[in-house]
């Protein structure tokens, strides 16, 4: 009897990746964000629309739906985050890109 697998051609909606977000004088802490997946057409469109965009907190809200943190995810606690760690928006848009693209690998 074969064993089943997990693969299924209908991708989650959404996926769950640890990001290293830069903390000044402590190195990195690791934190869970829950992204948004997006198919091959959407993600190509998404990078090819990238340089147009410079609000980092709407990118991230564009990319992400959800994180471990206690403070809800939502634009007022993400601004928060964009501005009291510098970095932290380019940590977790790499890990994003990053992710998408190794699922794009396999394409």
């Amino acid at each position: 009897m074969a064993t089943k697998s997990k693969f299924t051609l209908n991708p989650k909606p959404t996926f769950k990746k640890k990001v290293p977000l830069p903390v000044p004088g402590d190195g990195f802490e690791n934190v869970e964000f829950t992204f948004k997946h997006r198919s091959r057409d959407d993600y190509k469109e998404f990078l090819d629309g990238l340089k147009d965009r410079t609000d980092d907190v709407e990118l991230l809200m564009d990319v992400a739906s959800g994180w471990e943190l206690e403070d809800s995810f939502d634009a007022d606690n993400v601004g928060r985050l964009v501005q009291g760690y510098v970095g932290s928006a380019r940590a977790v848009l790499g890990a994003y890109i990053d992710e998408l693209s190794k699922a794009r690998e396999g394409n």
